[in-house]
């Protein structure tokens, strides 16, 4: 055997290993959890961190006020630090809209150790204290959910048992780089953090998604959220990660009526999303970088690789396993396709697609260590002693 085809073989290896053996993280059935509606229906306190958000304000911030929820609920949205009119948007919109009350802060520009969005959840969670809340509802500016979204959240969380129920909300796809980088987006996240491991009772993986967060008031309080993680990049990971520490339970899954109403049609906006935390994520850590490279190459560009080089060299044992390891990766992400409407040609496409995840991880890890950082609303995180690993 000569050594591409060993290489070959190693790939499919790896794709049946995680087919069966990564908490089927492909398929996208986990949704919200068997629920029933509690007896008392307890008080929610919404908090919106939101810096510049005025394009994408109008599209979310009314679906908020008009949560059809049985209890007492009230959003607080925390102005951080704008130069849009976000704030006065805010309450134009509240003023137009009605539903639920409204209050607008500003907590002024983060200290030191301080990212800017934990800053502004940290103040938005203090001027909910005073409401005495039984759940916070953490989301985004720009995540818009249906009327029901809150009680259904409540009632899976009552029901089962959590401290953090969270969704992962339908992110925006409709340019063409949309299409072929963000549902791999969401793939990708469910492969290293299988939605069905981290509802597990016991299980130690935990992950939320930062834009639609049910998080238990006193479970906060417990885990010293947002304090604990106050230098956070990757803030949703390092939330769960704490509520699990403290002994909390998680939930995540995928949304049906939640979605992000965020606009990235060039490839530009969607390679400073990713780079702003992919090496955050692997904790600025250098072997970390080459491993994951390493894996990448192995997983995702080996399978085409293997397949032009079999046809060319004549091999046909190199290409048949190159096709099949490309035919198993290309059938885990039809489900993911499929959740987001899109068609499944696009399925054989994915090793490009993995391929420019590859040089934005790289970029990052660039940016990281000539002192750019992280840089995301105008803020630049620049160091591992500014803004460290989650842990």
């Amino acid at each position: 055997m000569s050594a591409f085809l060993w290489i070959a073989v190693g790939s499919l290896a790896a794709w049946c290993w995680l087919l069966l053996g990564q908490g089927f993280f492909w398929r996208t059935d986990v949704r919200l959890p068997r629920r029933r509606e509690p007896d008392a229906w307890p008080p929610v306190c919404v908090v919106v961190p939101a810096r510049d958000e005025a394009e994408v304000l109008p599209a979310a911030l009314p679906s908020l006020l008009a949560q059809d929820y049985p209890g007492r609920a009230e959003v607080f949205l925390v102005d951080d630090g704008s130069t849009d009119g976000t704030g006065d948007l805010a309450r134009e919109l509240s003023r137009r809209h009605g539903g639920l009350p409204l209050t607008v802060g500003s907590p002024g520009e983060p200290p030191a150790g301080w990212t800017g969005k934990l800053w502004a959840v940290r103040y938005g969670i203090g001027l909910a204290r005073a409401r005495e809340p039984a759940y916070l509802l953490l989301t985004d500016a720009d995540i818009a959910h249906a009327p029901d979204s809150l009680r259904e959240l409540v009632a899976a969380a009552r029901t089962g048992g959590f401290d953090v129920v969270s969704q992962m909300a339908r992110l925006r796809v409709e340019s063409t780089w949309e299409r072929l980088v963000v549902p791999a987006f969401v793939y990708f996240f469910a492969q290293l953090y299988p939605f069905r491991w981290i509802g597990r009772e016991g299980s130690r993986t935990a992950a939320a998604a930062g834009g639609c967060v049910l998080l238990r008031a006193g479970t906060a309080e417990e885990a010293r959220i947002p304090d604990s993680i106050r230098q956070a990049v990757i803030d949703d990971v390092a939330l769960a990660r704490a509520v699990k520490r403290a002994g909390g339970r998680v939930w995540l899954g995928l949304a049906d009526r939640v979605d992000s109403m965020r606009p990235c049609p060039r490839l530009h906006d969607l390679w400073r999303m990713v780079a702003r935390s992919a090496y955050a994520q692997l904790r600025h850590h250098p072997l970390l970088l080459l491993g994951t490279v390493a894996g990448l190459v192995l997983v995702y560009l080996v399978p085409p690789a293997a397949v032009v080089a079999g046809v060319a060299g004549g091999s046909t044992a190199t290409a048949a396993t190159g096709g099949l390891a490309w035919a198993v990766m290309a059938g885990t992400y039809v489900p993911m396709l499929r959740y987001y409407r899109q068609p499944l040609w696009l399925a054989p496409l994915l090793p490009f697609t993995a391929f420019l995840y590859l040089l934005m991880t790289v970029d990052s890890a660039v940016r990281h260590h000539r002192g750019r950082g992280a840089a995301w609303k105008g803020r630049t995180y620049t160091r591992p002693d500014a803004v460290p690993d989650e842990g």
